[in-house]
């Protein structure tokens, strides 16, 4: 089943890349990444404490943990202490050693844990690695002889993972490329993890994504390139064929400590408290994901980020931001009346839209429009500086439609200015002129001398 899903993975990972559905990784928004970041980063880290004291907590959530707390084993003093010991060395070596070596301090650890436990008369109540031989894993069921009714019922898992592994792999890719200021590539992290999926697949391996905890292990040991991975591959293998005896002595309470070390780092406090300073909406939307992750799990609350964060844009664009403006003095600056000093002409109201017109803000549109121009009566001329719209739709033309025909028949004009040119070249294309009262101005200079004349 296990090759089976990931042949169906690699495959549906390739066919998105063909359709370029990689575009919907700007559906992850920044709140949403920083949470998943912070939240799996804790998650892993809480994860890693019950095997660091030698104990063993069922399920991958905190819910999951605290239901299984009662029913724990309690910790072993011999795991506890190879645990606990191996963090707070871990811990002191990364910060009073040199950077270089500093990096090193992960394989120190390690081969200081295996030495030790071959020095110990018994292991018993301490966990270890164990043999691992290459053959042991040369022995599977190719996926190819599966029967086609397990590929058909498989199909609708796979798409799941498909999804999941990919927003997980470009998020842990993208939080880390966001530290060393580089850029990910969405539709190259497609194909790469769906060709790593095939290949697994094909040679007895899992489903594949991109870890938290293996990325940060990798990161904080200074790795630059994705040739860092295959070297890693190289030296495993080289490991298990000549040194498996070695490795089968090592404690997994060690292991628990190197991940917790690693991904620690990856929890940023001070990107949730500017977040919340910035944006309440956009800083709840980041520690709700991170309490999700924590409580339910990475599938439930990347969807639910993703949607929220879909959510808070149309709301955005619903009420966009407008402002009433008059001239700075001596000037051919236009500023809003509510934050500078400005000159204003009785009979003419000049209004700023600060967003695109679309379906979400018709309706809005108009009754800003009918709001400020019953709020001051004298006034005729209606200037719309209309710079920072970027795009029409069909709803957005045809509230100015509307709008420009009923206030007409009021005997008030309708005007446009700073227009930008592909939303110009469409209301041209629209019949602008047969529908608009007033006029088209350059810039709002322009019409301000004009109507005031």
């Amino acid at each position: 089943v296990a090759l089976v899903i990931a042949l169906q993975v690699g495959a549906l990972m390739a066919l998105a890349a063909l359709l370029r559905l990689d575009a919907l990784a700007s559906l992850l928004s920044a709140p949403v990444l920083h949470g998943f970041i912070g939240g799996a980063a804790l998650a892993i880290a809480l994860g890693q404490l019950p095997k660091l004291l030698g104990s063993a907590l069922p399920g991958s959530t905190l819910l999951d943990w605290l239901q299984a707390l009662p029913l724990a084993a309690a910790p072993q003093a011999l795991a506890a202490g190879f645990g606990l010991g191996a963090l707070a060395l871990l811990l002191l070596l990364r910060r009073w050693s040199p950077k270089p070596w500093a990096r090193l301090a992960p394989l120190a650890v390690v081969l200081l844990a295996i030495a030790t436990v071959a020095l110990l008369p018994s292991t018993a109540g301490l966990k270890l690695t164990g043999t691992v031989r290459l053959q042991d894993g040369l022995n599977f069921v190719p996926a190819w002889s599966a029967p086609a009714a397990l590929w058909v019922a498989a199909l609708p898992a796979s798409a799941l993972m498909a999804l999941v592994a990919y927003v997980e792999g470009l998020a842990v890719a993208q939080a880390l490329a966001a530290r060393r200021g580089e850029r990910v590539q969405p539709r190259s992290e497609l194909l790469g993890l769906a060709a790593a999926n095939v290949v697994a697949g094909v040679v007895g391996g899992q489903p594949v994504t991109g870890g938290l905890a293996r990325s940060g292990v990798a990161f904080e040991a200074g790795a630059r390139t994705r040739w860092a991975g295959a070297f890693t591959a190289l030296a495993f293998v080289a490991l298990v064929a000549l040194a498996s005896p070695l490795l089968a002595l090592l404690p997994h309470p060690v292991l628990a400590a190197v991940v917790i070390v690693a991904v620690l780092p990856l929890v940023e406090p001070a990107t949730f408290v500017r977040a919340w300073r910035y944006s309440r909406s956009e800083g709840l939307l980041m520690a709700g994901v991170a309490l999700l992750v924590l409580t339910v799990g990475v599938e439930l609350a990347l969807l639910v980020g993703v949607a929220v964060s879909v959510a808070l844009l149309l709301q955005r664009t619903a009420r966009p931001h407008w402002a009433e403006v008059g001239r700075l003095p001596g000037s051919e600056v236009f500023r809003n009346v509510r934050r500078f000093e400005v000159e204003r002409r009785p009979g003419l109201l000049m209004l700023r839209i600060d967003e695109g017109l679309c379906f979400t803000n018709a309706r809005w549109l108009q009754d800003v429009l009918w709001a400020e121009t019953a709020r001051q009566p004298e006034a005729r001329q209606l200037v719309l500086m209309m710079g920072g719209v970027n795009d029409i739709d069909l709803s957005g033309l045809e509230a100015l439609h509307q709008f420009a025909t009923d206030w007409r028949i009021q005997g008030g004009r309708l005007h446009l200015c700073e227009l930008k040119g592909p939303v110009a070249d469409r209301l041209q294309a629209a019949g602008l002129a047969d529908w608009l009262p007033g006029q088209v101005y350059r810039s709002a200079m322009d019409a301000w001398k004009a109507l005031d004349a």
